[in-house]
């Protein structure tokens, strides 16, 4: 009897539930009866002998819960203090920077160019004193809370801004922890620490070489885009990238969709076109005269090479 009653109070609950909803013209009813998901939309919902007295929604809470979050770690010793605010705009890409902490020896001068940036931007900083003369506790410092943030906080990106190769090993525990790394720094940083990042980013640009010729404004655009093109020729490890990748992702005809390059690329290495120049990988190709790029419904582009699938 008491099973009864009990099934009978289940039947009357959803029948009020599903006429609640149909009343305020939502169709969610239908995708959670096929979903089995009522807890993914309901937060919680109180009764009383079956009628229903409330229901509380979570939908804008889920959306929250959808971002990314970001911890970010400076080592102010090597990283100039002028780029913070192009650092934390490129992370906004990415998700919410939830951790901020920027670690180094502050009662040295050669630091006080961080003291407005770190207020502005509500970075913490993290007190290391020097033990030693002409070494610094600020690294040893900075990996700890960096393990500690795994193994205690829910976060997805970790961010390294730093010139310093020594935080090699820390990138590649965080991206074995499933993360996400993205890296900043000069130009001076090892390539071992740039391709032990998921992504990484140059602070400062590439020096230009002056010349003491005088260009007309008519001759400038294409002369630019000729030397950089053979500047990027140039680089071997660069093009042997670019070639494999257009290989690895081709159909039968030798095309490649740039979605695919970029999402290839991105996976096993730090590359990012802005490193070379270019605002965007599309770009990038255009600059290069050994790829062919067309363009088809959707805007969507494609890339062959011209030296292999020549006529």
């Amino acid at each position: 009897m008491k099973r009864g009653c009990s099934l009978h109070r289940q039947i009357k609950l959803v029948k009020n539930i599903n006429r609640l909803l149909q009343e305020c013209c939502f169709w969610l009813p239908l995708y959670i009866w096929l979903n089995g998901k009522l807890h993914n939309v309901f937060s919680e919902f109180s009764t009383n002998d079956g009628e229903i007295i409330g229901v509380r929604f979570k939908i804008k809470e889920n959306n929250m819960q959808d971002k990314s979050k970001i911890a970010l770690f400076i080592d102010a010793d090597n990283a100039p203090a002028s780029h913070i605010d192009s650092i934390l705009s490129e992370l906004a890409s990415y998700g919410v920077v939830n951790i901020r902490r920027a670690y180094g020896n502050w009662t040295n001068p050669t630091l006080s160019s961080w003291e407005e940036k770190l207020h502005d931007n509500a970075i913490q900083p993290i007190q290391q004193f020097d033990m030693t003369k002409g070494k610094n506790a600020t690294d040893m410092a900075l990996v700890i809370d960096v393990m500690d943030t795994l193994y205690t906080k829910s976060v997805d990106v970790i961010c390294l801004v730093s010139s310093d190769c020594d935080f090699m090993p820390l990138a590649t525990r965080a991206l074995a922890d499933g993360k996400t790394v993205i890296g900043f720094g000069e130009r001076k940083t090892p390539l071992a620490f740039v391709n032990s990042c998921s992504k990484f980013l140059y602070l400062d640009k590439k020096e230009k070489k002056k010349e003491p010729e005088k260009i007309t404004e008519m001759e400038k655009p294409p002369e630019t885009t000729e030397k950089k093109s053979i500047s990027i020729k140039c680089d071997t490890k660069l093009m042997d990238l670019l070639r494999q990748t257009v290989e690895a992702v081709e159909d039968d005809e030798g095309w490649a969709k740039l979605g695919l390059i970029g999402g290839h690329m991105a996976n096993h290495t730090s590359f990012d076109p802005r490193n070379h120049g270019f605002k965007k990988l599309s770009e990038l190709f255009q600059a290069i005269d050994l790829f062919e790029m067309k363009k088809t419904q959707g805007s969507v582009y494609w890339v062959q090479e011209k030296k292999r699938w020549k006529k």
